[in-house]
């Protein structure tokens, strides 16, 4: 069965909250990720966002996670864990242009189900937690998360083309 609803794992919220909202939180918790909770039902995409945000947006390809992702960079305020796929157009978008600073964690996670038992697999790929505004760039970099943290300088993107490479 393919679901997109993982719930974070535990510590991961206590090492970075509180959070003023989750935009994208399941229906069915056995633990708030946030103070306010928009669901499926509330379509968080189109309600107000404010204060700091926690995203673990629904897991997929782009057109599933970009929307999310887009609407972090416009609000500024928050943190975000996606799969580090930081290689991909999305991830130059919406983290290495827009985002204040990264920690890839170590290790895979295991994330949890809406009832809040531990899936028995991890993840299957790496993930990372991302930093929009510099007051979310300091607690990721002040929090005992294993990872590597590196602070990001908002630049333009640069295109470089090399013969035959692309």
């Amino acid at each position: 069965m393919v679901k997109d609803e993982w719930l974070t794992p535990p510590p991961i919220l206590a090492a970075l909250g509180p959070f003023d909202l989750d935009p994208c939180a399941p229906i069915v918790r056995p633990w708030d990720m946030a103070r306010e909770h928009y669901t499926v039902e509330d379509n968080g995409l189109l309600k107000p966002w404010k204060g700091r945000v926690w995203l673990n947006p629904p897991y997929g390809p782009p057109p599933i996670v970009g929307p999310w992702m887009r609407r972090m960079v416009q609000h500024n305020r928050g943190m975000a864990l996606i799969f580090a796929r930081t290689e991909t157009e999305l991830f130059f978008e919406t983290v290495w242009q827009s985002a204040r600073a990264v920690l890839f964690v170590q290790g895979r996670l295991y994330f949890h189900h809406v009832d809040g038992t531990r899936a028995a697999a991890n993840s299957g790929a790496p993930s990372v937690l991302i930093a929009y505004g510099d007051e979310d760039a300091e607690i990721l970099r002040a929090c005992a998360i294993p990872g590597h943290f590196v602070r990001l300088d908002k630049q333009p993107a640069r295109a470089i083309a090399i013969s035959g490479l692309f």
